[in-house]
């Protein structure tokens, strides 16, 4: 594959990256309220994510929203990304149910920044590592700030946290295998 076809494909992933990491913000937003295994109506539904330990529903879309902000940048680069999470935020305080908007909006809007603070520094060096980092600091700083602002308690902080970290290996293991594989392409492409 050429570096220029490489190139191309590389934005034609970061564009489908982009829009998948937008759509988990209405996404979360309604899942949050709407889908669960319990479903309090003063409240947030609530999905297990250890046994024992529970976190809004939402909390698997919000770590998957890190996940794709990191992607983002690796194939589009910073001002995508910052375009990215300002639109997210305004998309977050236009679409969100009236209970969360404020939490939603602040919490996605601070927690990428979180993540984009951590994982910019990190990337170029530990990738995989870098996403787990970064998408733990961003869900720490998101759960802190919905949970507070949203349902006015932080009853449900380690759950979130975990689920959000369940994400963020899962997407560190996927940045992993997709590096280790264009590099295995790139190798055999120099070969020929």
């Amino acid at each position: 594959m050429s570096p220029q076809a490489f190139s191309n494909r590389n934005f034609q992933y970061g564009l489908i990256t982009l829009i998948l990491f937008i759509l988990t913000i209405p996404l979360g937003n309604w899942v949050v309220m709407n889908v669960g295994l319990v479903c309090d109506p003063a409240g947030p539904c609530l999905i297990p994510v250890w046994p024992g330990v529970w976190s809004p529903s939402a909390v698997m879309l919000a770590g998957l929203a890190l996940v794709l902000r990191d992607a983002v940048q690796n194939l589009l680069g910073n001002r995508w990304t910052i375009a990215a999470i300002v639109a997210g935020a305004f998309l977050s305080a236009f679409l969100a149910e009236p209970s969360v908007v404020l939490g939603s909006t602040a919490a996605f809007l601070f927690s990428e920044l979180a993540d984009f603070a951590v994982y910019t520094p990190m990337r170029k060096k530990l990738p995989s590592t870098a996403v787990i980092v970064s998408g733990l600091v961003g869900s720490v700083v998101d759960s802190m700030i919905f949970l507070t602002l949203a349902f006015g308690s932080l009853d449900y902080l380690f759950g979130q946290v975990l689920g959000k970290f369940w994400m963020s290996l899962l997407g560190g293991a996927i940045l992993w295998m997709w590096r280790h594989r264009r590099v295995r392409q790139e190798a055999l492409a120099r070969a020929l």
